[in-house]
């Protein structure tokens, strides 16, 4: 019988360095690292339409989660995860399959730093475009705020310290 599997779900607005932790992350614990940026592109490259993706980009990350964490695996789960139910699919997909769930927000409280991040950076993913930073500022209207158990690492600090607030929160949560 499988080890019960760990949901890790990271969420926060584009730019505030999700992807960042969760790669590192996924690299060190070699968990299955689900971006629903990636999950998107691909089906944008497939002839869908920015519009028919999000929700279908969700169900498709949760399918390929509930697998994994039946083998008893660990999932991180990259999404912005913008509203609340967003955040439950995640935490009744938990429940669902037994699964450990741990929710990491990321959080750019600089502004200044935050455009400069979201203005700036370039795509690991074939195909993909990031929001712009007037794009981000409409889905920073749509973001609700966050209730519940959950960690808020300020990502205006190197990533090494970042990074260790985060896997010390995680050791904390999984022993």
């Amino acid at each position: 019988m499988p080890d019960k599997g760990l949901l890790i779900e990271f969420g926060g607005l584009p730019g505030t360095g999700k992807s960042t932790l969760a790669r590192l992350l996924a690299h060190d614990t070699k968990a299955v690292w689900l971006r629903i940026d990636e999950i998107e592109g691909a089906m944008r490259r497939n002839g869908l339409t920015p519009a028919q993706t999000g929700i279908a980009a969700y169900s498709v990350a949760h399918d390929v989660a509930t697998s994994h964490l039946r083998r008893g695996l660990t999932v991180i789960a990259d999404a912005v995860n913008p509203v609340a139910e967003a955040r439950d699919g995640w935490r009744h997909l938990a429940a669902e399959v037994d699964a450990g769930h741990v929710v990491v927000e990321t959080m750019c409280p600089d502004i200044t730093e935050h455009r400069r991040r979201v203005e700036t950076r370039s795509s690991d993913l074939p195909g993909w475009t990031y929001p712009t930073w007037d794009e981000m500022r409409g889905v920073m209207t749509e973001y609700q705020p966050r209730v519940g158990d959950h960690l808020v690492l300020d990502t205006t600090w190197p990533v090494d310290h970042t990074y260790q607030e985060l896997t010390a929160h995680l050791s904390r949560r999984t022993a």
